[in-house]
């Protein structure tokens, strides 16, 4: 799988903007990040090399990250789990969030704006699982004022690439 590595409705660190061949290379690379350079310079009309050199840049500066996951279509009973935390102190968000993150079955942990401080979510088979899930992971984090969990459990659409960013 391919994402681009900036957060949604944040600022850029590096101010490199990817030009219309990075983002080609990039569409092919999301739709199977195993297709060779060879053949997406094909489909480009442009060199193997270019596409190998820009896709090495891309990844050295952090513009992109190539990896595998775990297609949840695929799972017998899927259920993403959606952990609404509120903190004791918004000083200790960042600690939270950070020990949140720490939890390997943890897929996505942010902070946020509104009615709760973190949002995290992990993947589970049924309630009881996010029972025991939520008792041994989260009730034992200290800061934690109370949470709120809901179930994904028929998924509409599910696309790996949430994190295409729209210009």
């Amino acid at each position: 799988m391919f994402s681009k590595t900036k957060p949604i409705g944040c600022p850029l660190t590096n101010k490199r903007r990817l030009d219309d061949v990075d983002d080609k290379i990039l569409s092919y690379l999301s739709r199977d990040a195993r297709i060779s350079n060879r053949r997406i310079a094909a489909e480009l009309n442009i060199t193997e090399g270019t596409v190998r050199s820009r896709i090495k840049r891309m990844l050295d500066e952090g513009l992109m990250r190539i990896t595998a996951v775990t297609n949840i279509d695929k799972l017998k009973n899927p259920c993403l789990a959606f952990i609404w935390i509120d903190v004791d102190h918004s000083g200790d968000c960042e600690r939270i969030a950070q020990q949140l993150s720490d939890i390997p079955e943890m897929g996505f942990v942010a902070k946020m704006l509104g009615r709760f401080d973190i949002l995290a979510i992990t993947l589970v088979q049924d309630p009881e699982q996010l029972t025991g899930f939520l008792h041994t992971n989260i009730s034992t984090i200290k800061g934690i004022r109370r949470t709120e969990t809901s179930l994904g459990v028929n998924f509409v659409k599910h696309d790996y690439r949430v994190s295409h960013i729209v210009d």
